[in-house]
């Protein structure tokens, strides 16, 4: 059976970007993963989710609390506030599929210049993390598989690079080196295209955590994301309606002040984001107290950090 292999002209279609992946902690507030390899668009970083119901599965995840935010019903900003991470109840169920029903949660590396667009989403040459880390709790394994775009994975029969992570009910952190992550074999067997995890890495387009299985439901939680070596950790979720309450007690307490064109948070916050009406992110800073916003617009913008989104009107 002849089989398509990937060649190195085509890893240079890939965006070739500087590397600076930001290991994302579930618990500092921050909903957009720091990949440093965003195309421009600000469609990089976002948690979503996917599952098998285009093909005929059941499978759902549940949430903890209600999603959403001011631009997007689907944002997952209050469950990360409130688990510490992305948590809540998987239920995977078959359905009409020939196939293991599976559900997952995900995140695009370089997204799209083009604010406005869907897809295709960009590739980008993450080779340089030299791998992930992750510190995560899932009630049965789970994987976490690399993306490499619509038609690529097409081609791949979606027999995506991959490793297993073992489950964990009470949270525990792994290192995968890229090249760990490898091919089950059975897309090649159909004439798919083979790629090992390294070559893989300089032109991926998203990161999955993904759980497939039999019939079965579930808890996990996603606490910490980072590259290789780059100190992923467990987080302590609001298990209770109390610890919520507590937790949105404290978020509230943080308030924006504008003073001019400086913005002040009264105490340092891990990250905080000036967007538009557009939605589109203008302005980031991380690990400060304060923000200049001088080169802005005069016009109405939405703060948002550790919980916090605020309106503010720049004269």
């Amino acid at each position: 059976m002849n089989k398509k292999i990937l060649t190195a002209s085509a890893f240079l279609a890939a965006a070739s970007m500087s590397f600076g992946f930001v290991t994302w902690n579930g618990d500092e507030g921050v909903y957009q993963i720091d990949t440093e390899l965003d195309a421009g668009g600000e469609k990089a970083g976002y948690w979503w989710t996917y599952d098998d119901n285009k093909d005929g599965g059941a499978s759902k995840i549940t949430w903890d609390v209600e999603a959403g935010n001011l631009y997007d019903a689907t944002a997952l900003d209050p469950i990360i506030d409130h688990c510490g991470g992305v948590c809540g109840t998987f239920t995977l169920s078959a359905g009409t599929l020939t196939y293991e029903p599976f559900v997952g949660i995900g995140f695009n590396i370089a997204g799209t210049a083009d604010p406005d667009a869907e897809e295709p989403m960009e590739a980008a040459d993450a080779s340089g993390m030299g791998g992930i880390c992750i510190g995560y709790s899932v009630d049965i394994p789970a994987a976490l598989e690399m993306g490499l775009g619509d038609a690529v994975d097409a081609d791949l029969k979606y027999d995506n690079p991959a490793v297993t992570v073992p489950k964990s009910a009470t949270g525990q952190v792994k290192e995968f080196e890229w090249s760990k992550f490898e091919q089950a074999g059975w897309g090649a067997k159909d004439g798919g295209l083979e790629i090992d995890g390294d070559a893989a890495s300089k032109k991926l387009v998203a990161l999955k955590f993904k759980i497939q299985g039999a019939d079965n439901t579930g808890r996990f939680n996603i606490m910490s994301f980072g590259a290789f070596g780059g100190g992923c950790k467990t987080t302590t979720p609001n298990s209770s309606s109390e610890d919520a309450i507590g937790a949105k007690a404290m978020q509230s307490s943080l308030k924006a002040q504008l003073s001019g064109r400086t913005l002040s948070f009264g105490k340092t916050v891990a990250k905080a984001e000036i967007v538009n009406l557009q939605g589109q992110v203008v302005m980031t800073a991380s690990s400060v107290k304060a923000m200049d916003l001088a080169k802005l617009q005069a016009g109405v913008y939405m703060v948002r950090a550790m919980g916090l989104s605020q309106q503010i009107m720049l004269k």
